[in-house]
């Protein structure tokens, strides 16, 4: 028949017959991976059971070091792999806000504290607490506007738009967490310092009812008077301090108890709101918002340690095995 070339079928054939025996020297080759596979498998779950069992034990039985560690990574870890993988808008944004968090820091140590300062760290903290938290919302509805559709009307590409919702998120989550845990940090530093809060025990100094314990400084304006600069808060537990201090001490650094005696505060009654629905809404949304926050410092600070650890298992038993079969 005219068309037929016998050399073209004989090429063909020639090219399966190629093929499959690539293919059987292939599975040759991997015989007895899918074992090793499912080895890889159970100590990647072995080792994130046990990894998650010794983290909880550690944060309920030493909550304070705990914090630090964490911490620590979470500042130190993206930066490996900022520079690693060339996230330079990342990278100075990194430097920015630590550069201003350790002047902050070296303030809200130095001894004696200067009556400024709890204010200036109550005031960056906040400021770092907002933008995070607006920022974290605006990527969470970019990442919503995306899913539904909407970038269409804008002729923006979904993959645009993603990313910039990821990003604004992973930043908003990210410098959240920081902010809150070096608020902390500094919170309790301070108040110790001032002498009218301890942590673990009695206060070293006796508190007098014109004095803030969170700040040091007098109190001038009585509950009862509204103030031109700043009003005057009283807790259940009889205690007064500066509104703008407690409310740095509740809200900004995290604490739920009276700065002097750790009595119980009820942050519902100190937001003051008229409407109880949006106490309730905000109450729920700070949770959320919190473990949130809790879910991301084991994914940034303890997830890569973990991963480096399986990894380092894996190449311990891979080198052991082809030691034998060397052998």
């Amino acid at each position: 028949m005219a068309g037929v070339h016998p050399q073209d079928d004989l090429l063909k054939m020639t090219h399966r017959e190629n093929w499959k025996v690539q293919h059987e020297r292939l599975h040759v080759k991997h015989r007895g991976h899918e074992a090793m596979h499912a080895e890889m498998v159970l100590i990647l779950i072995a080792t994130l059971v046990v990894a998650q069992i010794v983290l909880v034990q550690w944060k309920q039985r030493h909550h304070r070091s705990y914090n630090l560690v964490t911490l620590v990574q979470m500042w130190v870890v993206p930066l490996y792999f900022t520079i690693k993988l060339y996230w330079w808008r990342f990278l100075s944004m990194w430097g920015m806000f630590s550069v201003v968090t350790s002047y902050v820091i070296f303030r809200a140590t130095r001894k004696p504290l200067s009556c400024r300062t709890p204010r200036m760290v109550y005031k960056w903290f906040l400021l770092i607490y907002k933008l995070s938290y607006a920022v974290g919302v605006l990527g969470y509805l970019a990442i919503m506007f995306t899913m539904f559709g909407f970038n269409v009307f804008f002729r923006i590409k979904a993959e645009d738009s993603m990313d910039v919702g990821v990003i604004m998120l992973f930043y908003g989550l990210y410098y959240g967490v920081m902010g809150r845990d070096f608020a902390e940090i500094c919170s309790d530093y301070m108040a110790s310092t001032i002498g009218y809060y301890n942590q673990g025990g009695m206060p070293t100094r006796s508190l007098t009812n014109d004095i803030c314990a969170v700040c040091g400084q007098k109190i001038l304006v009585d509950v009862e008077e509204e103030g031109f600069i700043e009003d005057t808060y009283q807790l259940s537990c009889g205690h007064i301090f500066h509104e703008f201090c407690i409310r740095g001490w509740c809200i900004v650094g995290k604490k739920q108890t009276c700065p002097y005696c750790n009595e119980k505060v009820d942050l519902k009654r100190m937001m003051n709101n008229p409407y109880p629905f949006i106490v309730l809404w905000f109450g729920r949304t700070h949770v959320l918002y919190g473990q949130l926050l809790d879910w991301l410092r084991y994914l940034v600070a303890w997830q890569p340690i973990i991963i480096g650890i399986v990894h380092g298992i894996n190449f311990t038993l891979a080198s052991s095995r082809a030691l034998r079969n060397a052998a």
